[in-house]
């Protein structure tokens, strides 16, 4: 086969990528670790890891087992997903480009000639170094823009502003533990609501709206993680359709593939 983009990493800036590849023509792979701990669910098709098949504005992905059964998935016009953490099965498939899109904020294992474009998302990349170029996902003027030669922006530690709060919009652990959910996404919430429990520990809303976000029950934690994530706009379809950011992300990715290919 030819054409194939591997995408390593199947959260929701991952997926809007892949969306975008897909919708262009192109032949999607994705890879996640065993239990992906993603808040924005609904539309991250690493949800298929939990669920065997999770859709996406349209776009279906599958879990598989091996790079075999991956083809058979792009055949169809899905999207394969494998539990293949350093991407040795998927690998298999020789992909024509490789996007690390795990969002790690550095690398953790992709090199430059593990494919014949090589792309890599946010800080923890150099372009002409261990990838080919870079996508900025930082929010603000440069967002999705190409990088050809240094990095992106280094991680603010901020979100974006959404009607004025940043670090309000989220919701971390509060300990170390197991979470336990008492509402789910696109609930609308108000300040002080208890969303969860990590173990005796209430989780409680600081601002009011929907819940856009919100990471899977059952899921083991550790303290300060973000594990949800509220939009004070409460717009219900901002909870099931790919962001402005993703989308933003994969037109730069997009744009690098086209870049490379018309060079070669």
């Amino acid at each position: 086969m030819d054409n194939i983009v591997l995408i390593r990493g199947a959260g929701d800036l991952a997926s809007g990528v892949a969306y975008r590849l897909l919708k262009c023509g192109m032949q999607v792979v994705m890879t996640e670790i065993a239990r992906p701990m993603m808040v924005r669910r609904s539309v991250s098709f690493a949800e298929a890891v939990y669920e065997g098949k999770h859709s996406v504005e349209g776009v279906t992905a599958r879990l598989v087992k091996d790079h075999q059964e991956a083809i058979k998935v792009i055949n169809k016009g899905d999207i394969p997903i494998l539990i293949d953490p350093a991407a040795e099965e998927a690998l298999k498939l020789k992909p024509t480009v490789l996007v690390d899109a795990i969002i790690a904020k550095r690398n953790t294992g992709t090199t430059i000639t593990d494919a014949p474009i090589v792309i890599g998302l946010g800080p923890g990349f150099t372009a002409g170094v261990d990838v080919h170029a870079v996508v900025e996902t930082n929010r603000g003027h440069y967002l999705g823009r190409l990088i050809l030669k240094g990095t992106a922006q280094p991680d603010t530690g901020l979100p974006g502003a959404v009607n004025g709060y940043t670090k309000e919009r989220l919701v971390r652990s509060p300990a170390n533990g197991t979470f336990n959910a008492c509402v789910e996404i696109n609930c609308t919430v108000k300040a002080g609501d208890i969303l969860g429990y990590v173990g005796s520990y209430p989780i409680k809303a600081e601002i009011g709206g929907i819940l856009r976000g919100l990471i899977k029950d059952g899921i083991k934690v550790y303290k300060g993680l973000k594990i949800g994530d509220i939009d004070p706009r409460c717009e219900e379809r901002h909870c099931y359709t790919v962001s402005d950011k993703a989308l933003a992300i994969a037109g730069g990715v997009l744009e690098g593939i086209l870049y490379f290919k018309n060079k070669q």
